[in-house]
């Protein structure tokens, strides 16, 4: 009799162990929502970075900026595109480092040809 009770008891703890283990994995699978939210916020972060060198490099006498791209991620600045000639490229690239916020600048501007 006594080893019935005790078999009734250890399913009992069995069922409650496979019930916690399910809810387990059931909330880990929620978790990739959480980096969903911080790709939205990192792209977010990056566009207005970008802005910010887009803004300076405007704003800089003697710069044509109309040819050169500005793209961010993660703090790190590459510019791309093209410039009259080299002095604009050096400053292009001297005013991105400039700006808060950039890590580090990949300037890949070319002459432009004529």
């Amino acid at each position: 009799m006594k080893s019935v009770d005790f078999l009734k008891a250890l399913g009992g703890v069995v069922a409650m162990v496979v019930a916690c283990h399910t809810y387990a994995q059931a909330s880990d699978s929620m978790a990739p929502a959480a980096p969903a939210a911080n790709a939205k916020t990192a792209k977010q972060a990056n566009r207005a970075l970008g802005r910010k060198v887009r803004s300076a490099l405007a704003k800089t006498q003697g710069l044509d900026v109309s040819a050169i791209n500005v793209r961010a991620n993660g703090g790190a600045i590459t510019l791309t595109g093209t410039a009259p000639d080299n002095d604009q490229i050096q400053k292009a690239g001297d005013v991105a480092k400039g700006v808060a916020g950039v890590t580090s600048v990949s300037n890949k501007i070319n002459v432009q040809q004529q």
